[in-house]
């Protein structure tokens, strides 16, 4: 997983970025729930996608206030 640069989030459309934070979430689900059952290799895996969705989520909000 590599981080989303910034460049890269402006480039996306909003549906774009729609389906990227919809598809993190269910990864970051996904893996949560086999953290608990199984601890993972590499637990920081978490902290890096919830910084990821939020990171999404950042620039989603920023294009809503910009349209107003």
């Amino acid at each position: 997983m590599a981080k989303i640069k910034s460049e890269d989030l402006k480039s996306l459309n909003v549906q774009d970025l729609q389906q990227r934070l919809e598809d993190d979430r269910e990864r970051l689900q996904k893996l949560q729930f086999n953290h608990a059952v199984n601890p993972l290799e590499n637990p920081m895996q978490v902290r890096f996608l919830r910084r990821e969705i939020a990171r999404l989520q950042t620039e989603i909000r920023k294009r809503e206030l910009a349209e107003n």
